[in-house]
């Protein structure tokens, strides 16, 4: 199939723009046809994903994860598969899907790996691949996004942190079923990926493909334990911690004590009070064989 390569141009602050002729280059060695399309912003990618399956084309998203994750999310239900190129500040799906950070690997992945139906989460109707986060997080989140000095994952420890200075626990209720759980905390986080800001394994447990959210909830303690748990993060290891509790679901209810936004894939995509629920594999990515 044709490819077509819908460019973020702002992601990383211009890395993705950096590392596009590296891409074509390797494209052009391969004889592949393929055609540039540098979008303008999340619907307009999203609009050219779709004109680009019902042109036979194969999209591929080079940028960071929110435009895969809208890409993706309206891809839901497609046969065609998405390729992605890593061209992010954090790049946690790829990193979960162990898609190389380096261009001509990550070309190499489009034509030697294999297809992979992974799951899709939906939040209040807003699609999404990784991790939805309220509280702490999206708070921590929007900071990030406002830094432009920093990259990687130190954007998202640089956020964490100023965040921590001036925050007040909230009262968060989830509901399952008919079950409710109410506690006092930092965050919490509905997770259909491991990863987010930048190799932060808040869900070290969850998979892409178990019909599932892995739902992580950090409950109410001190500031300086808090902050000396953030470092594990990183490994997976914070789960340990008394004060968090991990469980599953394929659908909740969620609401606060306080009017958080709802971030996924790196943006603001609705508001609490939030309904989500899993779309079980419903699309399929290009990975690595050995994936």
């Amino acid at each position: 199939m044709p490819l077509a390569l819908l460019v973020n141009p702002s992601s990383a602050g211009g890395k993705t723009l950096r590392l596009l002729p590296r891409v074509e280059a390797a494209l052009d060695a391969r004889r592949t046809v393929f055609r540039v399309q540098r979008t303008k912003g999340l619907e307009h990618g999203v609009e050219q994903a779709l004109l680009a399956i019902e042109a036979g084309e194969l999209p591929v998203v080079m940028s960071g994860d929110g435009l895969i994750g809208a890409v993706g999310g309206a891809m839901a239900g497609s046969e065609t598969p998405l390729g992605i190129l890593p061209g992010g500040r954090g790049n946690d799906l790829a990193r979960v899907l162990q898609i190389p950070s380096d261009p001509e690997q990550a070309v190499a992945t489009l034509f030697s790996g294999h297809s992979r139906r992974i799951d899709v989460g939906e939040v209040n109707g807003r699609r999404f691949l990784g991790i939805a986060s309220v509280g702490f997080d999206s708070e921590a989140n929007r900071r990030a996004n406002e830094t432009r000095l920093l990259r990687g994952s130190l954007v998202y420890a640089y956020a964490a942190l100023r965040t921590l200075a001036s925050w007040k626990p909230a009262r968060f209720t989830i509901r399952v079923d008919e079950e409710r759980i109410r506690l006092s905390g930092y965050t919490i986080a509905v997770a259909n990926s491991k990863a987010y800001g930048g190799g932060m394994y808040v869900a070290p447990d969850a998979e892409l493909d178990d019909g599932q959210f892995d739902i992580v909830a950090i409950g109410e303690v001190g500031k300086l334990r808090f902050a000396s748990n953030l470092p594990k993060v990183f490994k997976g290891t914070h789960v340990e911690a008394e004060e968090i509790q991990v469980f599953r679901a394929q659908h909740l209810e969620l609401s606060a004590s306080k009017p958080f936004a709802v971030y996924a894939d790196g943006e603001h995509l609705t508001d609490l009070p939030a309904s989500l629920r899993v779309l079980p594999r419903a699309l399929s990515v290009l990975v690595p064989a050995a994936a």
